[in-house]
């Protein structure tokens, strides 16, 4: 197994990569054309953008520029609170389908929940994917009680759900409720945006396998089932983040790395995120 062959099967039956590449904040068309490039070079197949990011555009130039067979890569992109709501959402990612030069997204992801168009964009997501504009329709950022509240109208529900996870939030319960739901979780920021690398352990654990510590924890989600998209856009580090298929933990460090867990965010509530309609 490598970071190609390494896929997950959806709940709609569609396959997806276990690792992918994130690509928050990476911004300029040089960077980002030989960001992917490397990481194509390297493995990658899918890749990770929004609509907040505001580099879709980018995305599909690099893809354009690297002549990169739309067949052999997964594209996922997000749609922004701003753009939520039945209409806003359909015409949105009708333009993000321009900006990336595609005709179809590969998984399509509600960024955040929001109050103000919480069924309406999903009704959204659902024509979208009957419209063969998005082949898989997912959510980010969602707790168990938005999934639950979600299913008492949805007609199919999310296939994934892309959550902050990482050593030092684990998320077990989450995580356990969308295995049992056959929802496949998804990590961004699985590094914990460094918060976690300098964890004594990660360190022994890497020295006696000869990795580093973020690729222990990129091996933690890997074992653990998880959908992981580290980014960077350093040659040295994309590579290094992809070369986790050759050593493998054991139960003892998988639970070493468990008890890590301080239910510590680096990013945004996202109950408080649902009540106030945006980012707060």
């Amino acid at each position: 197994m490598d970071i190609k062959s390494n896929l997950l099967t959806l709940a709609d039956g569609n396959k997806m990569p276990q690792e992918g590449f994130g690509l928050y904040k990476v911004d300029g068309q040089e960077t980002m054309t030989e960001s992917i490039q490397n990481a194509y070079q390297d493995g990658y197949r899918l890749f990770d953008t929004a609509q907040l990011y505001g580099n879709e555009a980018e995305v599909g130039m690099a893809l354009q520029k690297l002549a990169i067979p739309r067949k052999d890569i997964f594209v996922t992109t997000k749609v922004s609170e701003d753009n939520q709501g039945y209409d806003r959402a359909i015409a949105s990612v009708k333009e993000s389908l321009k900006k990336l030069q595609m005709d179809y997204i590969d998984l399509l992801l509600v960024h955040w929940p929001i109050q103000r168009a919480f069924f309406d964009t999903w009704r959204a997501f659902e024509d979208l994917k009957k419209a063969g504009l998005a082949k898989s329709i997912g959510v980010s950022n969602f707790e168990m009680i938005h999934l639950q509240y979600l299913a008492t109208q949805a007609h199919e529900m999310p296939v994934v759900d892309q959550i902050e996870l990482h050593p030092l939030l684990t998320q077990k319960p989450l995580f356990k409720f969308n295995h049992d739901h056959h929802i496949v979780t998804q990590a961004w920021s699985p590094l914990g945006r460094g918060a976690v690398l300098n964890e004594a352990v990660l360190k022994e654990i890497g020295d006696r396998h000869h990795k580093s510590p973020a690729q222990v924890i990129l091996r933690w989600h890997l074992q653990s089932g998880v959908s992981f998209i580290p980014k960077s856009v350093h040659e040295a580090r994309i590579a290094q983040n992809a070369d986790i298929y050759d050593f493998e933990l054991t139960n003892d460090e998988m639970q070493q790395i468990n008890a890590l867990n301080e239910y510590k965010r680096t990013g945004r509530e996202p109950e408080l995120v649902y009540e106030y309609n945006k980012q707060y």
